[in-house]
């Protein structure tokens, strides 16, 4: 089913939505928790409750990529779930190691005052910005990696390039990204 007809039965306030958001996005969604969280329970319950965030968000917005929305919501999720865990052996480290790569440009901290809250969303804008010039193959070997945390491997194969392509691409990406945000004033 199409998203604009599913979002239409999220703002009918059907069921049916639900069901068939899962049926498009399910396994692409339990595919991304199961990259932060490495256990089948959590990552299922991260996308149960992504469901229901999404129910609960829908209407009054109308997200225009709704694929994205639903990753955005199950990350976030997972991550949140993973940082309460905190389970290093969990996965092997790799949710680890993919915060500590991107630790090397980006400070991490929780957001508590409007001041931090606005810093984030500017910090946010400059990434975005970052993204949208870069090569696009690029631009997909890194979300891969750090938005859905795809595997070295994973990557890979999606992207149809040798292991050190991709370590090549992720390292010089984190160190273009680290001279961008100094350039537009983002401490770090």
């Amino acid at each position: 089913m199409e998203d604009n007809k599913i979002l239409d039965l999220f703002f009918e306030r059907c069921e049916e939505a639900l069901n068939e958001t899962r049926a498009k996005y399910g396994k692409r969604l339990f595919r991304h928790a199961m990259n932060i969280l490495y256990n089948i329970e959590d990552a299922e319950e991260c996308v149960s409750d992504t469901m229901l965030r999404a129910w609960n968000a829908i209407p009054p917005s109308r997200p225009v990529a709704f694929g994205a929305f639903l990753a955005k919501i199950t990350r976030n999720l997972s991550i949140n779930k993973w940082k309460a865990q905190r389970a290093t052996r969990r996965g092997g480290g790799e949710t680890e190691l993919l915060f500590s790569e991107l630790g090397e440009c980006i400070s991490a901290k929780d957001v508590a005052t409007p001041e931090e809250a606005y810093e984030s969303r500017f910090v946010t804008e400059v990434i975005n910005d970052w993204l949208n010039s870069m090569n696009q193959s690029y631009r997909v070997v890194f979300v891969l990696r750090y938005f859905y945390g795809e595997s070295i491997q994973s990557i890979c194969e999606r992207a149809n390039m040798s292991e050190s392509k991709v370590k090549s691409i992720l390292f010089r990406a984190r160190r273009k990204l680290g001279e961008y945000l100094e350039k537009e004033g983002v401490s770090l």
